[in-house]
Order: C-alpha cells, then sequence, then structure tokens
C-alpha cells in the first residue's frame, strides 16, 4: 500500500494518498476543530460519456443518454434491502449526484463514522439489478425527467448548451429522455457498471472528524481487486462555431429568465480545470458586483438579485455563463458582449484584476474550510489529473493579467456567444 503526505504550504494543511492494493485511490483529509466528517466514493463517469471502448471492444459502445444518472438511482437499492434505509438506523446524512463528467454517492455524519463508510463501500461494490426493478425505475426517472422539462432554470441551460454546442453530449440532458431510458436494460446497467466502476475508474475522499486507520481498514476488508480496466472515450467532434445565436422558450415564469453563455475552444480537463479558475477571475472582473458595467445594468434595472454567474468546465467541453432574471435579457447580452469586446481591444484595468484577483483567491482559501467542499475538491482535482487539491491554489496565485488577457480573447469572444431565454407563458 503505497501512501503518499501532499502538503500545502501556503495553508499549513496536508492530505493523505493512498494507492489502495484493489486499485483504488483514497485520499484522507482530518481536519482539526470538526465535528462531522464528509465522504464521497465517486466514479469518473457522467452524462456525457455515451460513448466509449475498453481493451475488452474493438468498437466503441453507444449507450442510451441518462444512463449514468439512471445507474446512480439503482445503486441505492441493494439486494438485503435500501441503503438509505440502513444509513437512517446510523444517522447518516446520505445522497448522490451524476454531473455531466463524474457520479458521487455520499455521506455526513457527527457519529456512527465506521458504521456509515461501510455500508457506502458495500453498496457501491455490489450492484443489484432486475429487468422488475430497471422497469420499475424507468417510470420514476421518466417523471423526474418531466419534471424538468417544466423547470424554467433548468430548460434556460439546456436551451443555451443546445445553442452553444452541435455534437459535445453536454448538451444533453443529464437525464436523458424519455425514449432513451426506455432502451435501458439490466444487463446495459450490469455492462455499465462493470465498466465504469472499476476501482482504478474511482476514488474514495473523506475530510473532517475520522480516523485515516478505519477508512483503510474498511476498505481492505470490503473492496476486492478487480479486472484493470482502461476506458478510452470517443472525442465529440466539435466545431468552434455555435449552433444558434438566440432560443427561447414560454413556460410559467412572472419575469422572463435568461442565461448567456460564450463557448471555450474544447480541452481536456486537467487543461479546462486551469482555464476555469482564470476564467472564474474573469467573469467577476467583467460582471461581477464590483464591475462598473454590473452597477450599470442593476441601477438601470435589467438585472436584479438574481444575476449570476459561472464557468462550466469538464473533458472538451467550457463554458462562460452569467444568467437570472431580466425584463430584456437581450440588452444585458448585448451590454456584457460589447464590454467583453471593449475589453478585449483596451485591455483589463490592473486594478480591477488585482482586486478580482484577490477575493477569487480569498473564496478558494475559504473552501478549504468546510469538510463537503474539501471532499469535493480532491474528487475533482483527481478526475483532472492534478497531483493535489492545493494546486488550485498556486493556479489562482500565479495567474498574470497577460493570462487573463489571452483568457478573455479565447473563451469569452461574442462570436461564440449565445442567449438562451425563458418567457412567461
Amino acid at each position: 500500500m503505497n501512501k503518499t503526505v501532499v502538503s500545502s504550504p501556503a495553508l499549513g494543511e496536508q492530505f493523505l494518498r493512498v494507492e489502495h492494493p484493489s486499485g483504488l485511490t483514497i485520499l484522507l483529509c482530518p481536519m482539526e476543530g470538526f465535528s462531522t466528517a464528509y465522504a464521497m466514493f465517486a466514479a469518473k463517469v457522467g452524462s456525457i460519456d455515451t460513448t466509449f471502448k475498453t481493451q475488452r471492444e474493438e468498437d466503441f459502445v453507444e449507450v442510451p443518454a441518462g444512463i449514468a444518472h439512471f445507474l446512480e438511482h439503482k445503486m441505492f437499492e441493494c439486494e438485503d434491502g435500501d441503503a438509505f434505509a440502513k444509513y437512517a438506523k446510523t444517522g447518516a446524512s446520505a445522497n448522490a449526484f451524476t454531473s455531466f463528467d463524474r457520479t458521487a454517492y455520499l455521506f455526513s455524519c457527527t457519529d456512527h463514522f465506521q458504521e456509515s463508510l461501510e455500508i457506502l463501500l458495500d453498496f457501491v461494490s455490489r450492484p443489484y439489478f432486475t429487468p422488475e426493478t430497471v422497469q420499475k425505475e424507468q417510470g420514476i426517472i421518466g417523471q423526474e425527467i418531466r419534471m424538468y422539462d417544466d423547470d424554467p432554470g433548468w430548460r434556460s441551460l439546456f436551451n443555451l448548451l443546445g445553442a452553444l454546442y452541435h455534437n459535445n453530449p453536454v448538451k444533453l440532458d443529464i437525464a436523458g429522455t424519455t425514449e432513451s431510458i426506455a432502451q435501458i436494460s439490466s444487463d446495459l446497467l450490469y455492462r455499465c457498471y462493470h465498466t465504469f466502476y472499476s476501482l482504478g475508474n474511482m476514488v474514495l475522499t473523506v475530510a473532517g472528524n475520522f480516523q485515516p486507520e478505519v477508512v483503510l481498514e474498511a476498505a481492505g476488508r470490503i473492496l476486492k481487486k478487480g479486472e484493470d480496466i482502461r476506458i478510452q472515450w470517443r472525442k465529440a467532434e466539435e466545431p468552434r462555431e455555435i449552433t444558434a445565436p438566440y432560443v427561447e422558450q414560454s413556460l410559467s415564469v412572472s419575469t422572463p429568465l435568461f442565461q448567456m453563455g460564450f463557448k471555450g475552444p474544447a480541452g481536456d480537463s486537467r487543461e479546462n480545470l486551469r482555464r476555469q479558475v482564470a476564467d472564474e477571475i474573469l467573469l467577476e472582473v467583467l460582471c461581477g458586483e464590483s464591475s462598473p458595467l454590473y452597477r450599470t445594468l442593476y441601477d438601470s434595472g435589467l438585472i436584479n438579485g438574481t444575476f449570476e454567474y459561472e464557468v462550466l468546465a469538464g473533458r472538451d467541453y467550457l463554458c462562460c455563463m452569467y444568467g437570472g432574471e431580466s425584463r430584456e435579457p437581450k440588452k444585458v447580452y448585448e451590454a456584457i458582449c460589447q464590454e467583453a469586446k471593449r475589453m478585449a481591444a483596451e485591455g483589463i484595468d490592473p486594478e480591477a484584476f488585482r482586486r478580482c484577483k484577490k477575493a477569487t483567491y480569498g473564496r478558494y482559501i475559504g473552501m478549504f474550510s468546510r469538510v463537503d467542499s474539501v471532499a469535493s475538491l480532491m474528487v475533482l482535482c483527481h478526475f483532472a489529473g492534478l497531483d493535489s487539491m492545493y494546486d488550485l491554489l498556486d493556479m489562482a496565485k500565479e495567474l498574470t493579467l497577460e493570462d487573463l488577457e489571452t483568457r478573455l480573447r479565447e473563451d469569452m469572444d461574442p462570436r461564440y456567444s449565445a442567449l438562451s431565454v425563458v418567457n412567461p407563458v
């Protein structure tokens, strides 16, 4: 068992990296002064992973959209009962999620940590699918899909992604469609499970109040080494150009809801995480609460307190987004695009850069003071191919004004932007 201590001189903190004999990477970060432990068992598979092959296949395999999310739902159902019922006895709070490029199972607890951890390792390691339970789940997830079809924020986001991307599966709803999930069978779930839930494609992270020895003992007892599965994902042939500059839909909202996005050039997970750090600073400089443009838009009533921004980044996709409520979304979109053009031509104000870089760095520092975000950061950075979650701090600290201006020109070019609006019925 190979153990490595990874330290951060800036924070004066450290975590333990363990390459477990089972093939699983385990990242452990005990944090003094906390009463809660937070654990996350994650697989490197998400909604975009619909086409892949391993050393067992000669050609790429294509699976229905939404299968990663479907698998996440089914994993909690065990042959000897439901995992949530087991957690209820320990008092732990358990959950799971599927994103574009990962699936995670998690729990937090203040006591009975060992029992809760054993539940997590056990049910994720022992899939149980039958034709009957799969059919039942198709009905449940079908209802969930229909619910999201009527969710204005959800539709605004995915309408935007559909306007930006031609072929990249990031434009597909994470849950799939009622048609795609109807193609899912128990045999197909087992095939995907044994591909993507191989321990070499997973990571276990724990942060907070726990003893590392307890984790390693439980892992050694429950986890068994399986076949080393080498997964190759097929990269979507995605042009730089967008699909459509504007898309709209009418739903039950009182005020128009919008999402606008800039489509960045494709990059791998490691490259895009580095770009994400820069773009988060860039979004703040361009139209964060301390920017002149934000104040102008807010004072004129074009945006309100719902206005927000984020960078959506992962393997082969990157999008810088603003969104919120506005009675005149097109004016907001045009103002932001015009400001991006002006900054690209005239340069970014050095003082604004220093202020926003400092604020972003401070926000990153704050993330290391919460057990849930530490566990999540360890997953994120591991799957992105970084040696340490502390690399994020170095990325932010080392960023220069010239770097940010490069990112502005490449990642926020108005020629590759689109606006999605949900109007009142």
